[in-house]
């Protein structure tokens, strides 16, 4: 069983800066992992994406002010967002895809202030 544990949520005011750690209980060189966000009433959302090879994929609602990154020596995943909007606000999950099996992480809840 794969465990991942997000950190760095809380509350930012909007143009600020957050940034989102996932530490993962297994190895995750060239995994498949990404950042996905919710909010109450609404679907799961992807947010970025790192496939297997290393290809990166952002949303466009996020693209350009965003960076997911990855350390494979600590088996952890990286969110950096930029000039955050209210509208970013959501919990956010840490996903990993390996063998035909989605793991997510518990989720963490991001509240951003107008």
């Amino acid at each position: 069983q794969v465990q991942l544990v997000e950190s760095g949520g809380g509350l930012v005011q909007a143009g600020g800066s957050l940034r989102l750690s996932c530490a993962a209980s297994t190895n995750i060189k060239s995994t498949s992992m990404g950042w996905y966000r919710q909010t109450p009433g609404s679907k799961r959302d992807m947010v970025a994406t790192f496939s297997g090879f290393g290809t990166i994929e952002y949303a466009d609602s996020v693209k350009g002010r965003t960076t997911i990154s990855r350390d494979d020596a600590k088996n952890t995943l990286y969110l950096e967002m930029d000039s955050l909007k209210p509208e970013d606000t959501a919990t956010y999950y840490c996903h990993l895809y390996r063998y035909g099996v989605h793991f997510w992480g518990q989720g963490a809840l991001v509240t951003v202030s107008s």
